[in-house]
């Protein structure tokens, strides 16, 4: 029986059973056959990806509290209820749009031009029930969000759905080989249990076997040919150690600090999005991990889950948090994103991304779609993206803003009092500028080579800046950090080494949180001990006692440029500083 349409709160998480359905609509210059194409199914996840991923994307991070179920002030106007999903169907034409969502019918016709991730997310659900895309992938609070500020009028609500006419979303029948009466079935491979996992490449093949293949292909692929990814990670393979032997190791320390707070390890979780294609809570477990195991956690502006509901896995106020931090194209978004993320307390600094001004092409995530079936005998069809395929890799970029520069970090830091990195530096070109216009860190990093194919692993450029700015790499005001391709206790320390602070570790731990808060303890304290090992047969005893004289870098010098190179019109290192 449904509940009175003034109870709708419109938004429960993926983990909530019997999620109420939702209508969402607007409109749009495109063919009544792609209005009405079928809804996707995959797994709830892998769908999920595909068909609405570019309007959660192109949302920053919510920061409201996940509510309860609050009333909606209709005033005298009188909602429909049992409205035959029939009805719902016709509704599918620019200009005249219905969307279903957790029961209640909206006509969404008037917020195609003001939805932040575009018209197509909408487009696709219009006349169809997209609860279960919907609720899986916003957090909540999404659309009470909205109409709190205005955006959607509550007049869109048209009313309650007669739930016995919506058609159920099922996966299609094998079909049988007409050439032969009998079909041999595909092995099925035994899961991999926690207890098997000894070392970080293991994640990988674990979470191959559970996550729905569009799921991992979003999570895996990289930049077009891959080449940069693959680089990534060969070229820790390509330096060698130089280790001291006698040496009393008994006793090794692996602490550290992050802008001056204090973590247990060198390394911390990269700023992911979408976590909760992994697991049901998402970052949350991110963070509960992080906070057991005193290692920092960096949060993405693309985070699956609300901020409170992040930092309520925190398992103490001193926890470290950091923000990654996306600049949206309306540059005030922006600025009350900074006063809400700092009203929280929690986090200690910012992380600006700048290697994004366009998003990369991954042809993996492209290729993969997922095939759907409704209950009135529909098969076999796939949700339509574009021309360029029906990869959700391209949504990320949709609010970020492609017009920042230089000039925006002093703006930047008129808005906040807490450090400022850079996340995305892949050049010493950009290192120096950067240092000398006075931010408080160094991220070197190539978007985990998603996005240039051809870029350089970030060793490189951390190599470049031992070689032409050492000083950089000395001053304790300018903090480094990299990620990328980064496996092992063996792979940290030989950025350690070469002068890095801080290394990220992404992809594993996000195939990690598929096995819960106990895989993601478990990779960071497999982590732990690769590190101590790697120190003790280095024979140093602390992080403070690492450094170049412990490579062999040799093999990579060959890579690395001879000198800066500057264009002709490029200014090289910077006229102001932000630093404070």
């Amino acid at each position: 029986m449904l509940k009175p349409i003034l109870s709708s709160p419109l938004i429960r998480a993926l983990s909530r059973p019997a999620a109420r359905r939702v209508v969402l609509g607007s409109r749009r210059s495109a063919s009544t056959s792609s209005l009405s194409s079928t809804l996707a199914l995959r797994t709830l996840a892998g769908a999920v990806l595909v068909g609405s991923t570019a309007y959660y994307l192109s949302n920053p991070i919510l920061l409201d509290e996940a509510r309860p179920r609050t009333k909606l002030t209709m005033g005298a106007r009188k909602l429909r209820t049992q409205i035959p999903f029939s009805e719902i169907e016709e509704h599918k034409q620019p200009g005249d749009l219905w969307v279903l969502i957790n029961d209640e019918v909206w006509d969404l016709s008037q917020f195609l031009e003001s939805h932040p991730g575009g018209e197509d997310p909408l487009l696709k659900f219009a006349g169809r029930d997209g609860t279960p895309l919907f609720n899986s992938l916003h957090p909540p609070g999404t659309i009470e969000k909205y109409l709190d500020q205005g955006t959607l009028d509550p007049s869109a609500l048209i009313g309650t759905v007669d739930a016995s006419t919506v058609k159920k979303i099922v996966k299609p029948e094998p079909v049988e080989n007409s050439s032969s009466s009998t079909q041999a079935a595909a092995p099925v491979k035994r899961k991999i249990e926690l207890g098997e996992i000894v070392g970080l490449p293991d994640f990988t093949e674990a979470a191959r076997q559970v996550l729905p293949s569009k799921a991992f292909a979003y999570y895996s692929s990289g930049g077009t040919d891959e080449y940069t990814l693959g680089l990534n990670r060969s070229s820790y393979n390509q330096i060698l150690f130089r280790p001291r032997v006698l040496q009393d190791v008994l006793t090794v320390d692996t602490s550290t600090t992050f802008l001056g707070e204090k973590v247990s390890l060198p390394i911390f979780v990269c700023p992911c999005g979408m976590a909760k294609l992994s697991h049901p809570e998402g970052e949350k477990l991110f963070a509960s991990a992080a906070g057991k195991c005193s290692v920092a956690q960096f949060i993405s502006t693309n985070a699956s889950a609300p901020l409170p509901e992040i930092l309520s896995g925190a398992v103490s106020p001193q926890q470290p948090f950091f923000m990654q931090l996306y600049v949206d194209r309306k540059h005030d978004k922006t600025e009350a994103l900074m006063k809400q993320i700092e009203s929280s307390g929690h986090i200690k600094g910012y992380f600006v991304t700048v290697d994004a001004a366009a998003p990369g092409k991954r042809e993996a995530d492209e290729r993969s779609r997922a095939e759907v079936e409704v209950a009135s005998g529909i098969s076999g069809g796939k949700i339509q993206s574009d021309a360029k395929g029906g990869g959700i890799g391209r949504s990320v970029g949709g609010f970020i803003d492609p017009s920042l520069n230089w000039e925006d970090l002093r703006w930047l830091r008129s808005r906040t009092t807490l450090p400022i990195g850079l996340k995305g530096i892949q050049t010493v070109e950009d290192a120096k500028r950067a240092y000398d216009a006075g931010v408080n860190a160094l991220y070197l990093s190539n978007h985990g080579a998603r996005a240039l194919d051809g870029s350089p692993p970030a060793l490189y450029t951390l190599l470049e800046l031992n070689k032409f700015y050492p000083e950089i790499v000395e001053d304790p005001k300018c903090e480094i950090y990299l990620d990328g391709g980064v496996r092992r206790g063996t792979d940290v320390v030989k950025a350690l080494c070469l002068g890095a602070n801080g290394v990220g570790i992404g992809r594993p731990f996000m195939y990690a949180l598929t096995m819960g808060e106990a895989g993601v303890i478990h990779g960071i304290e497999i982590m732990r001990d690769e590190i101590e090992t790697t120190l003790r047969l280095l024979g140093v005893t602390k992080l403070s006692q690492l450094g170049p004289h412990l490579l062999n870098t040799r093999a990579l010098d060959p890579l690395i440029a001879d000198k800066p190179s500057f264009g002709p019109n490029e200014q090289q290192g910077s006229k102001w500083s932000i630093r404070t």
